[in-house]
């Protein structure tokens, strides 16, 4: 799977694990939330959308990346 960020000149560094990992819980602190009425679900938004774009802003200070794929550049 290509990373497909066309619009950024970003490198992806969210592998196929880590990905799943980021969407099963941003799903349970999102239902967490809507189980214990706050709006602290909210935050369960971002490592969804980490997980979507396959870009973890926060890899980049350590230099991480959980991606193993040979094509590790945005597609053009």
């Amino acid at each position: 799977m290509k990373c497909e960020m066309k619009c950024c000149n970003m490198t992806c560094n969210i592998g196929k694990t880590d990905r799943l990992l980021r969407i099963i819980i941003g799903l349970c602190i999102i239902a967490f939330g809507i189980y214990d009425k706050t709006w602290w679900g909210a935050i369960g938004i971002v490592p969804l959308i980490t997980a979507y774009i396959r870009w973890c802003p926060a890899y980049i200070p350590f230099g991480l990346s959980t991606n193993n794929s040979k094509d590790k550049s945005p597609k053009e």
